[in-house]
């Protein structure tokens, strides 16, 4: 046999071996992690953790449970349509090869690599003291939408450029107006990406703590309105960590985290299917 043909079958061999070891540790990692979390978490879930009042007997995870759920809705409902609607400019109706296109693209890839905590002091110095919104539940939902910005916008412009051009043109074949292909042809069928992009926003807003602790606070009750402070179970789960006090009833709230995350993926991903289903079958 040739040596050339021994030599690449080895290469492949060591490849696909090399692929499967790595595989397999990234997959046993994430098995320990989730074990270890839930072993160390759930012997502490009881009802005293979800009563509807935080006391320092109970420690309640259910105000910072309800601050999370209001800060990640209020966040989504200020980036999406932004990001989605200028993501449409970008695909739709700017001109290929603008500046103002490379220039829009080059800032939304720089604000994806500014760490958290930028985002906090520039939200604590803007929207809670040059607007004078304190900390409060609105400072910190609209630092968490300029973080999460650049990624719907990214996302959704990917998923339009995936559809192809052959749909617009025969819409526009049959006399369809431009806003009519956007929002009839395009947008349907690139609603997965953009579903996905909208479940890693929510996964990076569930996660956050540097910048909502400039712009939201760590009080530990419910909040009374957009502009009254709370604190999401990410920082739950670090003030109880960095007090050591109430460390396995942090392991709980891990795993409550953890839990809500996986949720909203599945859930996530059960409407993403139905999507691709319903344009299928349309």
């Amino acid at each position: 046999m040739d040596l050339s043909i021994l030599v690449r079958k080895a290469k492949d061999i060591t490849l696909r071996a090399l692929t499967w070891l790595c595989a397999a540790l990234t997959f046993s990692l994430l098995v320990f992690l989730v074990g270890y979390v839930l072993a160390k978490g759930v012997p502490y879930l009881k009802p005293s953790l979800f009563a509807l009042k935080y006391t320092t007997e109970n420690v309640s995870l259910f105000p910072a449970l309800a601050t999370t759920v209001e800060t990640v809705a209020l966040s989504l409902l200020i980036a999406v349509p932004l990001g989605v609607f200028a993501a449409i400019y970008l695909v739709e109706y700017a001109r290929r090869g603008n500046r103002l296109v490379s220039c829009v693209r080059m800032t939304a890839e720089t604000l994806s690599g500014i760490p958290s905590i930028v985002y906090g002091l520039f939200g604590s110095l803007f929207f809670s003291i040059w607007l004078g919104w304190g900390l409060s539940l609105l400072a910190g939902a609209c630092t968490l939408s300029i973080m999460i910005l650049p990624l719907v916008m990214r996302t959704t412009e990917e998923s339009l450029k995936s559809v192809p051009d052959s749909f617009r043109e025969g819409a526009y074949g049959l006399g369809a107006g431009r806003l009519r292909v956007v929002f009839r042809i395009a947008l349907p069928a690139a609603s997965p990406g953009i579903l996905a992009g909208v479940i890693l926003s929510i996964g990076r807003i569930v996660g956050e703590t540097a910048a909502l602790i400039y712009t939201l606070g760590n009080t530990p009750i419910m909040t009374q309105g957009l502009f009254s402070s709370g604190r999401t179970l990410s920082l739950h789960l670090y003030a109880l960590s960095s007090e050591g006090l109430h460390t396995g009833e942090a392991y709980a709230t891990a795993v409550v985290l953890l839990a809500a995350v996986v949720g909203v993926n599945a859930l996530s991903a059960r409407l993403a299917r139905g999507l691709s289903r319903d344009k299928l079958s349309n």
